[in-house]
């Protein structure tokens, strides 16, 4: 199904990534780099970043870009090598990604949050020549010794041997740098993934992909040249880096900086910047619902509010919508190695089809397989395969995943969902969470979704276990918003709206929030190892 609003860029077949046929924006920025260098030309006076009391136009914003550039070429920085960024919210991470992007280097973002074992492995596996890292995440950093391939080391906020002051890198030179000839099928970023099961994979973002998720945004969101978006969610995450930081200095956009969040915090920036656009977890805006009144707050500029990463249950829809009757509130769909979007609701569709993630982007591709991979029918639920020119080439130094996990130029998302006539994607489940109790599937999300309407519920998730009679059974983690809630008040309301196989088996409560990774996510291995 074609996506149902103008798209503004005309669209061609091309043949990419060796033999994949995509459909293509043919007029697109050739690289990453020149998302900055349009916007700085076409306004350098325009607000390009707000960081606490730091704002920086365009213009500061692309010579510093052009410093840092340079003298990380002075220490040897070619194209193709590997920077790593262990950086918060803060331009900082802006200058130093896109100084990358102005050398062809590739830049490796990843979560503050990240622990001494992982931040050695993937520090290794990229095979990292450059580090720019907090000072406070100093004291998990591995040593010399254990990254032979790490070269140079800069640190923000503070002192951190054998780190040198970021400082250094922000020096005049004489260095001049002209625009690189790229390939856009060339990596630009390579981002891990948060590896709840095993090692992280690092998904190689090209060129070619990250400029067509930020017209993809553009198109379907029906965005304007001088939007503003709050980055939140962390930069180091698809959604916070494509679809917030690069979308924005695609546009021209304004990029405000909160390095943690908080409800009422959060709300205050919001009105105080004039946020236009915000792409923020579910859980974000549900916090927003409890611990704050929108009333307080002049929220008239925001106009899109866009949500991923999980549901959205249907009252807090609906209860936002009451709170901010002028903004748009709008699922989107999509993963790390889709360079974040696949899906985006059109705009003015949400309240009709509160149970989809939306229609395909314009230029991408989803079919839904069964187990043999065959389609199924328009409507019928299979695992979701992803393709289109946002849908990355395959993960950096690891050809059995690469190999394991795309086929004929799809990416299988491991995700259970449909796809009806009408163009609407619905996500049920991820493939292994879905459970079969005496042969009725039951996906988690339904249960989970049907829970966040009770007023004592704050979370839930659900989770299959083995069960010698029926296969599976069901067991969900609540927590609860105090200690009156029972089990059979759990079991009741959702007998009263569930059918009767889908009613959990197994309830336990929760003193604490539900286990997450560093991205946020919930981590349902994690409540598997609860006795």
């Amino acid at each position: 199904m074609p996506w149902p609003q103008p798209v503004r860029y005309e669209i061609a077949e091309e043949t990419r990534f060796g033999a994949r046929r995509l459909n293509c924006f043919t007029a697109r920025p050739g690289n990453v780099d020149h998302l900055l260098r349009g916007s700085a030309a076409n306004d350098p006076k325009a607000e390009a970043i707000v960081d606490g009391d730091r704002r920086m136009a365009y213009a500061a914003l692309n010579a510093a870009v052009d410093k840092v550039a340079g003298n990380l070429k002075i220490l040897g920085l070619e194209q193709g090598d590997r920077l790593a960024l262990l950086l918060a919210n803060r331009a900082e991470f802006v200058i130093v990604v896109m100084a990358a992007a102005r050398l062809g280097a590739i830049s490796v973002p990843i979560n503050i949050r990240e622990q001494t074992p992982e931040l050695d492995y993937i520090l290794n596996h990229c095979g990292a020549k450059v580090l720019v890292h907090e000072a406070e995440i100093a004291p998990r950093l591995p040593g010399p010794d254990s990254l032979p391939l790490l070269q140079h080391r800069f640190v923000i906020g503070g002192e951190a041997t054998p780190a040198r002051p970021f400082a250094q890198l922000m020096t005049d030179h004489d260095l001049n740098l002209p625009e690189l000839d790229f390939n856009e099928e060339d990596t630009a970023v390579i981002l891990y993934t948060s590896g709840t099961t095993g090692r992280p994979k690092g998904a190689r973002l090209t060129h070619l992909n990250i400029v067509h998720s930020v017209m993809h945004f553009d198109t379907c969101f029906e965005l304007g040249e001088k939007e503003r978006s709050l980055l939140v969610v962390p930069a180091s995450h698809v959604t916070g880096l494509v679809a917030i930081i690069h979308t924005m200095l695609g546009l021209g956009g304004c990029i405000v900086m909160m390095r943690k969040f908080d409800a009422r915090e959060f709300l205050a920036l919001a009105a105080s910047e004039k946020i236009t656009t915000q792409i923020l977890v579910p859980a974000m805006y549900n916090l927003c619902l409890l611990r704050a009144d929108f009333s307080n707050y002049d929220l008239s500029a925001w106009r899109i509010g866009a949500f991923g990463g999980a549901p959205m249950p249907e009252d807090s829809i609906n209860r936002l919508a009451d709170a901010l009757p002028d903004m748009t509130l709008l699922n989107t769909y999509g993963a790390t190695e889709t360079t974040s979007p696949t899906a985006l609701m059109p705009l003015g569709h949400g309240l009709d089809h509160m149970d989809s993630v939306g229609q395909i982007v314009p230029c991408g591709y989803v079919l839904v397989m069964d187990d043999d991979g065959v389609p199924v029918a328009p409507g019928e639920a299979g695992e979701i395969w992803i393709g289109g020119p946002m849908v990355v080439p395959g993960y950096w130094d690891n050809e059995e995943a690469t190999a394991r996990e795309f086929s004929g130029g799809y990416w299988k998302s491991g995700d259970i969902g449909s796809l009806d006539a009408a163009g609407y994607l619905r996500i049920f489940d991820r493939k292994k969470d879905m459970i079969n109790r005496g042969g009725y599937n039951i996906y988690s999300a339904e249960i989970e979704n049907a829970l966040s309407h009770h007023e004592g519920v704050v979370e839930s998730a659900v989770i299959g276990v083995p069960d010698p009679v029926l296969g599976e059974k069901t067991h969900v983690f609540v927590c609860p918003k105090d200690d009156s809630l029972l089990e059979a008040d759990v079991k009741t309301w959702c007998a009263e709206r569930l059918a009767d196989y889908k009613i959990p088996d197994f309830v336990t409560f929760l003193a604490k929030p539900l286990p997450r990774n560093a991205n946020g996510k919930i981590v349902k291995r994690s409540l598997r190892e609860i006795p």
